[in-house]
């Protein structure tokens, strides 16, 4: 009575502690369960009632509701699912690449929308970068057969003025490889061995899936500009050649010198 008439604002309240959860002996428990959980089948992971199940069984616990359990699962899934994906992307950490001028250089192809003799058609835009100075060549075709993936090559060392001299990496594309073995092995078909034999240059093939994909980074991210940079919106042209007889006009200069280039054998 004497401190409410002193002063008629009452003082602040002040906060009891944080009540322990009914839980804190087994969260760790739950957290091994949970954790199990990532790399189990979608249909095969922990439920609520098989979480309180093996609580009572393994650990003599039957103190928590289902809700109160509930509530920790659906808060702490998402947290461990982020934990371990940070995990990984510390322990798949990229390391600096070095090369050397004219050594190497990467392959691919990327799918392209084109104007064609005016029809909206599908096609294909090769690739060749080299893996030092950057400088690209590109070519556009119907399709993305081993006629065009021999002919991009061919006026790839064209432009460039010879062979890279190391290998020059892929995945593993139709026209080239027949069969994945084991690693880095494979079965390649005889036209493109033949190939390879006469402009005697190596083949480098990247891992199978999305980390290959990484392992020629510098080509799949050039295929995209160039793409994104000329062919936004889809031109209108009535030849392919035609096409890219205009487009080396307009983009000859390459970003660095490719010094070191081999001269190849024609």
């Amino acid at each position: 009575m004497a401190k409410a008439l002193a002063c008629p604002v009452p003082a602040k309240r002040k906060k009891p502690p944080p009540r322990e959860s009914v839980l804190e002996p087994v969260k760790g428990f739950i957290d091994a369960m949970l954790r199990s959980d990532l790399g189990a089948p979608t249909k095969q992971k922990h439920t609520i009632d098989r979480i309180r199940e093996r609580l009572a069984a393994e650990h003599d616990f039957e103190l928590a509701a289902y809700s109160t359990v509930r509530d920790y699962v659906r808060k702490r899934r998402p947290e461990l699912v982020l934990e371990a994906k940070e995990g990984r992307r510390h322990l798949d950490g990229t390391v600096p690449q070095s090369k050397n001028p004219g050594e190497e250089a990467e392959v691919d192809f990327a799918d392209v929308w084109l104007d064609l003799a005016g029809q909206r058609r599908k096609c294909v835009l090769f690739t060749l970068r080299m893996s030092y100075s950057g400088k690209a060549v590109h070519r556009v075709f119907a399709t993305a057969s081993q006629e065009a993936f021999f002919e991009g090559h061919v006026e790839a060392f064209e432009s460039l003025g010879g062979v890279p001299s190391v290998h020059i990496r892929y995945d593993n594309l139709k026209p080239a490889v027949k069969q994945v073995l084991f690693g880095r092995s494979r079965t390649e078909s005889a036209r493109w061995a033949a190939f390879r034999s006469w402009y005697g240059f190596s083949a480098f093939y990247c891992t199978p899936g999305e980390e290959g994909a990484h392992e020629k980074g510098g080509v799949e991210h050039e295929g995209g500009r160039f793409r994104r940079k000329h062919l936004v919106p889809p031109p209108e042209v009535e030849t392919l050649a035609a096409r890219r007889a205009r487009r080396d006009r307009r983009h000859p200069i390459p970003r660095r010198p490719p010094r070191g280039v081999r001269s190849h054998p024609r």
